[in-house]
């Protein structure tokens, strides 16, 4: 059995473009918190799979782009199927 190591990003930077993409998409995940659509344990996983995400440049750079809010979501993405989930429930 051998043990793997992952290097995880740096909280803040995956938090904001965890938060950046939602809002993107047109999900605030601060009101799907409030209304209980997403619990804190669940954004803070969202946030955790963020940081070993391989396409945070590709992230970046769609971000930068100028999207409009309402945006599809990029193929790379990894949270496109919890932002429409809340997407129709917020």
């Amino acid at each position: 059995m051998t043990a793997s190591i992952a290097f995880l990003g740096d909280p803040a930077t995956h938090f904001w473009l965890t938060r950046s993409m939602a809002r993107t998409l047109g999900v605030s995940l601060s009101e799907a918190m409030a209304c209980d659509a997403l619990s804190a344990t669940d954004y803070a996983k969202m946030v955790t799979r963020c940081r070993s995400c391989r396409y945070v440049d590709d992230c970046q750079a769609w971000l930068s782009e100028g999207c409009t809010k309402g945006a599809q979501a990029p193929g790379f993405f990894c949270h496109s199927g919890v932002l429409q989930a809340l997407a129709k429930r917020v």
